[in-house]
């Protein structure tokens, strides 16, 4: 890639030197991304350079292995949502955990859309369960494009597909109603909005798809050593039970 002009999600933004900032941004066609901003940190600079901002972004490098040199124009900012904590804790989280986890220039245009969709079902949905299910869907479906998809779709230890409520913690295969029968304290309650069941979910059932996701995120993807990073998924679901009670 040497050069790319594209829509971008800034993902996350890191000082560099006096003035500049690396920039890491999510792009339809290339994936995340990574350049340096010059004057990053100026007043101009800070409020479009904004985790889960929507921008122009232009990558111009000499060669394969330079780090780009980057300029962004706003498209649509999410700074007004940053100032409700449940919101602003959701996309510090979803935006970190990508540029955390996915590896640079491979194109994942399914995340793309994804969380296109998140962040604007943060700024428009009408109570924190609509985009807090939506969030869980996007963490479901970052396992899967990185290589370790659960199996909901049928019981992992009979084979059927009806009457799935449970997720085996070891394996991340769905357990029916009959096959859980004594085990049920050893497994991931399975909501059904997590495998694309209609209805609208309780925050109940979202706290329980999130318990999932996390888990094998934590398991899978972060291996336990971004902790920085768990504790912000820990903030954002702390305030998401308080929601409930």
């Amino acid at each position: 890639m040497a050069s790319l002009t594209t829509d971008a999600i800034v993902c996350s933004v890191r000082a560099h030197g006096e003035h500049g900032a690396i920039l890491r941004a999510l792009t339809p066609e290339a994936g995340l991304v990574a350049g340096y901003v010059r004057g990053g940190r100026s007043t101009r600079m800070r409020p479009i350079l904004i985790a889960g901002n929507l921008v122009a972004l232009e990558l111009r490098a000499r060669t394969e292995e330079q780090l780009a040199g980057a300029t962004a124009e706003l498209l649509a900012s999410r700074a007004p949502l940053l100032a409700e904590p449940l919101a602003a804790s959701a996309i510090d989280w979803v935006t970190s955990v990508t540029a955390a986890i996915l590896p640079e220039s491979q194109p994942y245009p399914l995340l793309y859309a994804a969380l296109s969709a998140v962040l604007d079902a943060i700024g428009v949905a009408p109570s924190a369960r609509q985009w807090a299910a939506a969030l869980a869907r996007y963490e479901l479906l970052l396992l899967a494009e990185l290589g370790f998809g659960l199996g909901l779709d049928e019981c992992i230890v009979t084979g059927a597909s009806d009457e799935l409520a449970y997720v085996s913690p070891k394996s991340g295969g769905a357990v029916s109603v009959r096959a859980a029968a004594g085990y049920e304290e050893r497994l991931l309650r399975l909501p059904p909005f997590l495998r694309g069941r209609d209805g609208d979910p309780s925050l109940a059932d979202v706290l329980d798809g999130l318990a999932i996701t996390g888990l094998f995120l934590d398991r899978d993807l972060l291996e336990g050593r971004n902790r920085d990073l768990l504790v912000v998924r820990a903030r954002l679901v702390d305030r998401l039970n308080r929601a409930v009670a």
